[in-house]
């Protein structure tokens, strides 16, 4: 599944019309899945829909949904704003259904569009497409604000009560759903930006691949649920360029076997160097995750200063004390750590580390692989000694271990392949030298580009995670959630996606499905509790049933 452009979609279209797929088909199919997402959102007896119709084929779309929901015994009627189409087979069939149609320039003051809306329990916005750019304009303009602002008077004539506390279920004064056939009308399908007078909606249904717009904000705050349907357009007509969705299917078949024969050797190892006086949880996190991902073996390499508190705070792991300086690790460090990563199968660098200059050296003779260090004997001058030199397990790089490297120069040559970085916008932005609003207004051509560039696996982190690889394939994240926006959360993602390659997963794949996993057990706390409120620790607790949801 692609993240297409509205061109892109386009093309596709044409594409399949010319393999023999008629566009009156794909309508059919369009305005079916529209109808049976309807459906779902008022199950009940006696549901009444309003279905919004624009002169385009997105008000085909809703045309056709009306006709199956009417179809089904679901009161319908339809609202058209323009509809200039001729010949209008879709409109032609509504009428001879008998469903109820009013037309926009006959409603003066919009006075029974207002009533439909006060009557209904869903409306289907079916306006404006993929085709529409810009702010909206004339007559669509009011009546999008009609719609509002009857929804906001919602139970205005009931009379007013104010509770002391909120009730445990439902009252039975709710708004009516809104559901967009495609988008949002007034949402550009490209750019994410979208008129301030555009309905959102509890769902979207788009058709083949979800748009770019879908998963740019500020629009995406509109999208609501999204759905794609599919319409029967081949998947191999879409551009290999454009992004790919993760979905739950790659997901599936990219984690790695559990093979009941197993023991803690055949789950890999993990070497997590993270943690300083000010950051002692943020190693634990990361270590828990990589436990929870399915890990045998993880080992915290932190200051020893920090050592007593991060044992009681995760017994699991084994410890590796490392030297410091006021809980700051320095480059001595190294000569500590380099014999035992042999014996790993993945190295986490950076959450907690700080940005003492001190660290920033460790982190360049790490990555160098070897240390100079001075042999000194008594009576003789200093001479300098074989440097001892090791071989880096799989990397990934997080929080300050990315901070840290944007200060060493012509860092991206002291990377090892297959390397994995994890910044969050900031620290992408000082990774480039740019600024964060930069990154954020590109991000999936950033990503992608500093990955070619660094030849690595970057994840941009954020609502709609990014996964680009050092080849120019591009994933995104569709899970999108206020929850994640906590401290710790991020650490919990390196400790995964650390956690998948020490059990055996190439760099991309252990950031696709880590990204993924990270995502949806954010959703399975949010299904209990809401938006806000999570713990970092507490995500790690629920990777276990997300990664069961995904097995089926």
């Amino acid at each position: 599944m692609k993240l297409l452009s509205a061109e892109q979609m386009r093309a596709l279209e044409s594409a399949a019309a010319a393999q023999g797929l008629p566009y009156a088909e794909m309508m059919e199919r369009a305005g079916l899945a529209v109808a049976q997402e309807a459906r779902e959102r008022c199950p009940q007896q006696h549901s009444y829909a309003l279905v919004l119709v624009g002169p385009g084929n997105n008000g085909g779309d809703g045309l056709v949904a009306a006709h199956y929901l009417a179809e089904w015994g679901v009161a319908v009627t339809v609202y058209i704003w323009r509809r200039t189409t001729q010949p209008d087979p879709n409109l032609a069939r509504v009428q001879a259904q008998g469903i109820p149609v009013v037309w926009c320039d006959q409603d003066l003051g919009l006075q029974q569009l207002a009533d439909l809306v006060d009557r209904c329990d869903l409306v289907i916005d079916a306006l404006l497409g993929t085709g529409a750019t810009g702010a909206l304009r004339g007559g669509v303009r009011e009546l999008l604000s009609t719609v509002a602002a009857r929804l906001r008077l919602g139970h205005a004539a009931l009379p007013s009560r104010q509770r002391l506390w909120p009730p445990t279920s439902p009252d039975g004064c709710r708004r009516p759903q809104i559901i967009a056939v495609d988008l949002p009308s007034g949402l550009d399908a490209d750019s994410g930006e979208i008129d301030l007078c555009a309905l959102p909606a509890d769902v979207t249904v788009t058709f083949a691949h979800p748009k770019l717009g879908h998963m740019a904000f500020p629009g995406a705050e509109a999208v609501g649920e999204l759905v794609v349907a599919d319409i029967g357009i081949p998947a191999n007509l879409a551009p290999s360029s454009a992004p790919e969705i993760i979905t739950a299917d790659r997901v599936r078949a990219g984690l790695p076997p559990r093979p009941i024969s197993g023991h803690k050797g055949t789950f890999g190892s993990v070497m997590v160097v993270a943690g300083s006086n000010n950051y002692v949880g943020a190693p634990c996190l990361a270590a828990r995750a990589a436990y929870r991902a399915g890990t045998g073996l993880v080992t915290l390499a932190t200051p020893s200063s920090i050592h007593s508190v991060a044992a009681t705070l995760l017994p699991e792991a084994t410890h590796l004390l490392l030297p410091h300086s006021l809980g700051a690790l320095v480059s001595d460090a190294v000569d500590i750590l380099g014999p035992e990563l042999p014996r790993y199968q993945a190295l986490l660098v950076g959450p907690g580390l700080g940005r003492d200059p001190r660290t920033r050296q460790f982190v360049a003779d790490l990555l160098a692989g070897s240390r100079d260090v001075e042999r000194h004997t008594i009576g003789f001058a200093a001479r300098p000694a074989t440097p001892a030199s090791y071989t880096l397990p799989p990397l990934v790089l997080d929080a300050d271990g990315l901070n840290l490297l944007a200060e060493l120069p012509s860092w991206p040559l002291r990377l090892p392949p297959d390397t994995v970085l994890t910044p969050h916008p900031g620290e992408m932005a000082r990774l480039l030298g740019t600024a964060t609003a930069d990154v954020n207004a590109r991000r999936i051509d950033t990503a992608r580009e500093a990955a070619q560039a660094w030849q690595c696996t970057v994840v941009l982190k954020g609502a709609f995670t990014v996964v680009a690889g050092q080849e120019g394939k591009v994933w995104v994240c569709p899970l999108a959630n206020a929850a994640l926006a906590t401290a710790g959360t991020g650490d919990v993602l390196a400790g995964i996606i650390a956690g998948l390659r020490a059990q055996g997963c190439p760099g991309l794949t252990a950031a696709v499905c880590g990204v993924y996993w990270h995502a949806l057990a954010g959703i399975l706390w949010s299904e209990e509790h809401g938006a806000a409120g999570l713990l970092a620790s507490e995500l790690s607790a629920l990777l276990p049933e997300a990664r069961r949801r995904l097995l089926g």
